[in-house]
């Protein structure tokens, strides 16, 4: 009788194994074994981490074996078994790979495909066609959409963690409770003696040193060193959290009326304002989405406040981006002034404080949670509802949205919800953060993700006028990398952008991010189809570049940047100054977050700046899900190129004080996870 050799191996995560019964069945062109139990006699079968082989006799040859039927059926108690891969070893001596890479929950059966990618007019026969079909009939029924909030992109349709899918939940709770993390992170900073003294201010800026951790040659310490200085504030417009607003200023707006004589001091080239204008010498930053923004009451004991500040900034001589006036609203008038350089230098200070406040709101509520973990979500879904395994797209998408939809969920369960812990230290807490996220969502684009694009529209694309900018640099190094890796496996799969129109598949794909995700609305300008194989190649860029690169430039220094609270409050206790002459020590450290609300910062900017244990970066795919050469030569290629670009930037970093590495490949997680 002929006899085909299985191997099967069981994942590595925690509870991968099973106790379970077992079955298989080989579905062939020229007819089915039986189904067959696994089960070896005195021997613990589908344990964690091991690979078992089981021979499979069939009374004739099954001819081209298409698919691999896996059954689970209850032994004892139900026991949830995750399969990574089955290889068949044919009579004729052939081997077939199987990529699975998915749990096998209750009394659950899995059809698999051979590891080849297939588009859908690939696919001829009957057989192969219906299970195409019903593999994302199930997923349409599991992966439904749900509008968590009006006015957001659409998310999950599940209000926890434990509902979700079991094949896109964490491997297990541990790290991901925030809640947890918060407490230990605040246990671990020795923070949590001032949390009883919740609502008391600090004494003196240098109060704050009492719960700021210092960590040996990390960017923290030089921030908390060189706060106050306006190099240091300009800086971090192009460098740090959030190096995503900046740009240039080809006019002043008519809201923001600085004139010459304000801010000539500050120049230092002999020109007017409006000529360093013509030259390209000033740059604008503008929060006009937090204009009206309703600050958190959720605490009626302590008044919260928020403003829209503008603020207008020079490159001088030596290239530094230094601020030369602030605006706190956004319209003008003798309540509103002008700050300057030239003011006092608390009410300067306080100006700069205002600013860097608002920018912590509009980082960790645009910046981060909307544009990264939020539309990676969006693209998730729609992968999971339309494009089954054996798509080229989805094998080269899946593992950049390992764990983004657990993530995103658990936010929405602990972090943003009403009465979370986004309430209980930001000032756009009790919805605010909501309000911002419905406002930012009108004016989200598609463009605004491809980070050349964004880079362009803000007019700082030029690395002879602004040199510094090595957000801009090794983006656009990553960016590159990242499109001719895909455009080597897109032009792998698709032979001409007739092909691209014909794969009904992934014209579906970005339909359901159009209509679903983002909201059918023309503001949206997302687009509802993809013609050629270059718009394929960048809309693919676009997101895996959003869930890796983008995702951990404005995550992982979060602690760099926002650990020295005075650098970047999360709320503010005294409304913004409208005089001069106003402002002085104390009045700044009222204006400061309380102890408790700064425990619980730096509690979150700790938690949410760690890698997760076993984290995968850019390049690096052990999950097997493509088996073809030409593909896993693209990878080493990429892989190569990665580590030349990590190399250049660890190279160019040697003896800064100011190093960058947000970008840096190695430092780049594959997805959204934190």
């Amino acid at each position: 009788m002929p006899s085909y050799t299985v191997t099967i191996a069981t994942g590595n995560q925690w509870f991968a194994g099973t106790d379970d019964y077992i079955y298989i069945t080989l579905v062939g062109t020229e007819g089915c074994s039986e189904r067959t139990l696994l089960d070896k006699p005195l021997y613990n079968d589908f344990e964690r981490g091991a690979v078992d082989s089981y021979e499979v006799r069939v009374g004739e040859n099954l001819g081209d074996i298409v698919l691999v039927k896996i059954e689970k059926k209850k032994y004892w108690v139900q026991d949830d078994w995750y399969c990574r891969y089955i290889t068949v070893k044919t009579p004729s001596g052939d081997y077939l790979e199987f990529p699975c890479f998915c749990w096998l929950v209750n009394d659950k059966e899995v059809v698999l495909r051979d590891g080849r990618a297939h588009l859908p007019q690939d696919d001829k026969t009957s057989l192969v066609k219906q299970h195409r079909q019903k593999e994302l009939d199930g997923r349409r029924k599991t992966y439904r959409w749900r509008e968590w909030q009006p006015g957001f992109p659409m998310s999950i349709d599940a209000n926890r963690h434990k509902d979700l899918p079991r094949d896109i939940q964490f491997d297990s709770e541990k790290g991901v409770d925030f809640i947890l993390n918060y407490s230990k992170a605040i246990e671990n900073l020795f923070v949590n003696q001032f949390m009883h003294m919740f609502q008391s201010s600090w004494s003196d800026f240098s109060d704050f040193e009492k719960i700021f951790v210092r960590i040996k040659n990390t960017i923290s310490e030089y921030v908390m060193q060189h706060w106050k200085e306006d190099f240091m504030f300009g800086y971090q417009f192009l460098n740090g959290c959030n190096p995503v607003l900046i740009r240039k200023c080809k006019k002043l707006p008519d809201k923001f009326p600085v004139t010459h004589e304000m801010v000539a001091v500050s120049l230092e080239r002999e020109l007017t304002l409006e000529e360093e204008i013509e030259a390209g010498n000033i740059y604008i930053v503008d929060y006009e989405v937090l204009d009206g923004i309703t600050p958190n009451s959720t605490d009626p004991c302590t008044l919260q406040y928020l403003a829209a500040p503008i603020c207008l900034l020079y490159k001088n001589a030596q290239n530094k981006i230094m601020p030369i006036a602030i605006q706190l609203g956004q319209v003008p008038g003798e309540d509103n002034p002008i700050f300057l350089p030239t003011d006092g230098q608390y009410d300067w200070l306080l100006a700069k404080i205002w600013v860097r406040s608002s920018d912590f709101h509009h980082h960790q509520t645009i910046t981060h949670l909307l544009r990264t973990h939020l539309m990676t979500e969006v693209f998730g879904i729609a992968m999971f509802r339309q494009l089954p395994a054996v798509h080229p797209a989805f094998k080269l998408l899946i593992p950049h949205i390992r764990f983004t939809i657990a993530i995103n969920t658990k936010a929405r369960e602990q972090l943003i919800c009403e009465c979370g812990i986004f309430d209980k230290a930001n000032a756009t807490g009790g919805g605010g953060h909501v309000q911002m996220v419905q406002r930012a969502v009108k004016t989200l684009t598609f463009r605004s993700l491809c980070f050349p694009d964004l880079i362009k529209s803000r007019g700082v694309d030029s690395k002879e006028e602004l040199p510094t900018y090595f957000y801009r640099d090794d983006g656009y190094k990553v960016w590159e990398a990242t499109k001719r890796f895909v455009s080597d496996v897109v032009n792998i799969y698709y032979t001409s952008d007739e092909s691209v129109q014909g794969d009904e598949e992934i014209q579906a794909f970005v339909k359901d991010v159009y209509k679903s995700g983002g909201k059918k609305k023309k503001e949206k300008k997302f687009p509802k189809s993809v013609k050629t194989r270059e718009e394929l190649i960048e809309y693919l860029t676009v997101i895996i570049f959003t869930a890796s690169a983008q995702h951990a430039a404005v995550n992982f220094g979060q602690y760099d940047w926002c650990s020295w609270i005075p650098n970047a409050p999360s709320t503010m206790r005294k409304p913004p100054p409208n005089k001069k002459g106003l402002a002085n020590v104390n009045l700044i450290v009222e204006s400061l977050p309380d102890r408790g609300r700064s425990s619980w910062h730096l509690g979150a900017v700790w938690a949410l700046s760690q890698y997760q244990e076993n984290e995968l970066y850019l390049g690096m795919y052990p999950d097997e899900h493509f088996t073809e050469k030409p593909v896993k030569d693209a990878m080493a290629k990429f892989r190569k190129e990665l580590a030349e670009i990590t190399s250049s930037i660890k190279k160019r970093n040697e003896g800064k004080k100011l190093p960058y590495y947000n970008m840096s490949p190695d430092k780049i997680p594959n997805s959204v996870a934190v």
